[in-house]
């Protein structure tokens, strides 16, 4: 009996360590349509264990980038997705930021890929500019995304204003319903290509995607450093030829209130063989997430505990 006991009470013992060992890491990403939920999915079944001991990750949908800074400043999440314009913001307290305080604890882990600009237009809307945009009802994307900021930005820069357009602020997945049933004209969506709500309009129903280009667009990658100059290629979506446009850097962020070790441990399970072959067969964008571009467009201070990885590979010296 007390050796029943005995070996009771250090497995009781022994189970209490484990669950206390365990660390629970939440990615914060976007909406499930678009491309931040499940590359997020990806990078959290990676570091899991036994990726890194006691770790177990979640990826958690949400309105994205503003969203999840947000969030990882409140506590209400350890990290997150973030476009690195919005991060940058963030951190210094300007552009959508200005007048807020700064969220000066912002740490990057890791750049990840590039996020190409989409306008979507109903076929039949008679949108073959973003002049033509005036008197549509256009879908700017949902309060605490990425995607609201840079829709504004880029209709200002083309000269036209909210006045302009009849707005509705939706999430992709539903932007793109009101398209299939005519009651909206375009949304606007930043994300990886190619975006499973744009594909799944072009497959059932046609789309178009407008151009982003010109002497307007040559001034927002300009007066926006994070802003660079993309294309996506013809056939991505069905039916829909090579588009010129824009892209900003997706950018996987957290506090520097998390543990150095931690992040260490989270940053090197991200580059290894494993992560690897599940980034190259889970997602079409999983391919661009690459080692060498993992500090590119750092408008933030990395964490610690990533920084201690990159160093050790050559990356930063």
């Amino acid at each position: 009996m007390k050796r029943t006991l005995l070996t009771a009470l250090v497995t009781g013992l022994a189970l209490a360590t484990t669950v206390s060992a365990q660390s629970f890491f939440r990615i914060t990403t976007g909406g499930t349509a678009g491309t931040y939920y499940p590359i997020g999915g990806l990078i959290a079944n990676a570091i899991s264990q036994p990726a890194v001991p006691g770790l177990v990750a979640s990826a958690v949908a949400s309105n994205g980038s503003v969203a999840n800074v947000n969030a990882i400043q409140g506590g209400g999440a350890e990290s997150g997705f973030s476009q690195a314009d919005v991060a940058y913001w963030a951190y210094t307290g300007t552009g959508t930021y200005d007048g807020k305080p700064k969220v000066t604890d912002l740490r990057l882990i890791a750049n990840l890929y590039p996020e190409s600009f989409h306008l979507v237009a109903r076929k039949g809307a008679n949108i073959k500019s973003i002049s033509d945009l005036k008197g549509k009802r256009v879908s700017l994307d949902e309060p605490g995304s990425g995607t609201i900021v840079n829709a504004r930005a880029i209709l200002a820069a083309y000269g036209v204003t909210e006045k302009d357009i009849k707005a509705e602020f939706l999430k992709p997945n539903a932007a793109g319903e009101k398209l299939k049933d005519n009651s909206l004209d375009a949304f606007f969506f930043v994300g990886g290509y190619p975006a499973g709500a744009i594909a799944e309009l072009a497959a059932t129903g046609g789309i178009d995607i407008l151009s982003i280009a010109g002497p307007e667009a040559d001034k927002l990658v300009k007066q926006f450093g994070f802003y660079a100059v993309d294309n996506i290629p013809a056939e991505t979506y069905k039916g829909v030829g090579a588009v010129k446009t824009l892209a900003v850097g997706a950018q996987w962020v957290t506090s520097a209130k998390q543990d150095n070790t931690l992040v260490y441990n989270i940053t090197k399970a991200l580059w290894n063989d494993n992560t690897r072959k599940q980034l190259d067969s889970g997602h079409a964008k999983g391919k661009s997430i690459v080692r060498a571009g993992a500090i590119a467009g750092a408008g933030i201070p990395i964490h610690a505990g990533a920084e201690k990885f990159y160093r050790e590979v050559g990356l930063l010296k």
